[in-house]
């Protein structure tokens, strides 16, 4: 596979922006080992750069205040953003459902790695499922989607914030602060946890956020030689899926305050878009389905989306 431009060296390695936690990191490596493997480069040629982001802030996290309350968009992306617009990073690897809609003025996000599990994971150490949980147990996540979901299903539970990386969440669960919580099947899938109780929710039973299990890497728009890397690794059939997804997001809100959950799956050349909206408190759902080619992908997403909208009247979203 030739390239127009010089491939990067130990001498002037590529530099992978990420966060610090243990499943970033597990993201970052991921890339670098296709980078490697799409280029035959050695790992001196790559170089991890690990940056602290507003979201990995100690002080917040372990307060559990409500992610809202914090300023959601961008809490994990900005200073990442701001060291490849600075130049100390080359690109950036994501979590895309941490991903605004929108990306900074000379940033593009347009390459995806093969989507992992997008389910959720029911974990707790004494329950298998949701039905199984006794009337009036705590469970814990900091996520307003699940505990939308949670509640619209079992009103009767109890529902606290949590947070922390994967490892926080279980010693919670150990130290009995919650029965339950949810995680996401791709982290827990690429940590290699597999001593995790868990059982994997189907997506009909909870249907999952949008973009989850799915890694993307942001580059400076006007960088040519890592366009043409990233395009050498970039799941095309994961970007079809998200493009729809990500613009079902965008026209309903695309914050993280809202209770937004999507799914995109492809059958040969049509792509079909579950989406769900839900009140904050879980008092009520709105559902729908939509099916047509994939290149209409982000076209279906607005439809559904105000579709959904149009069912659901001005006072469904708590928005302030």
């Amino acid at each position: 596979m030739g390239m127009t431009h010089a491939y990067p060296t130990p001498d002037t390695p590529l530099k992978i922006g990420t966060r610090g936690s243990p499943l970033a990191l597990a993201q970052a490596h991921e890339t670098r080992r296709r980078l490697m493997a799409a280029f035959d480069l050695p790992e001196a040629a790559f170089e991890i750069v690990v940056i602290h982001t507003t979201g990995d802030d100690r002080a917040l996290i372990d307060a559990d205040r409500p992610l809202k309350e914090i300023g959601n968009k961008g809490l994990f992306t900005k200073e990442i953003e701001e060291a490849m617009l600075d130049g100390r990073i080359d690109i950036a690897v994501h979590s895309m459902k941490d991903m605004p809609t929108e990306q900074p003025e000379g940033l593009v996000l347009d390459c995806n790695l093969p989507r992992e599990d997008t389910r959720d994971a029911f974990v707790s150490i004494n329950y298998r499922s949701i039905r199984d949980l006794p009337k009036g147990a705590v469970v814990g996540t900091s996520s307003l989607r699940r505990k939308a979901q949670l509640l619209n299903r079992r009103p009767d539970l109890e529902v606290v914030e949590f947070r922390g990386n994967v490892q926080t969440r279980l010693k919670k669960l150990e130290d009995g602060v919650a029965e339950a919580t949810f995680l996401a099947m791709a982290g827990l899938n690429r940590l290699g946890m597999d001593g995790v109780p868990k059982t994997a929710i189907p997506t009909e039973e909870m249907l999952n956020a949008v973009a989850q299990g799915a890694i993307g890497i942001e580059r400076r728009a006007d960088d040519l030689r890592v366009k043409e890397m990233l395009d050498a690794i970039h799941d095309a059939e994961t970007g079809q899926r998200l493009a729809a997804e990500r613009a079902f997001l965008g026209a309903l809100d695309g914050s993280c305050e809202t209770p937004i959950a999507a799914l995109a799956t492809l059958d040969g050349d049509t792509l079909t878009l579950r989406g769900e909206i839900l009140r904050t408190d879980g008092s009520e759902a709105k559902s729908d389905q939509i099916s047509g080619p994939v290149s209409d992908g982000p076209a279906l997403g607005i439809k559904l989306a105000q579709e959904l909208l149009s069912r659901a009247g001005d006072d469904f979203f708590d928005w302030k």
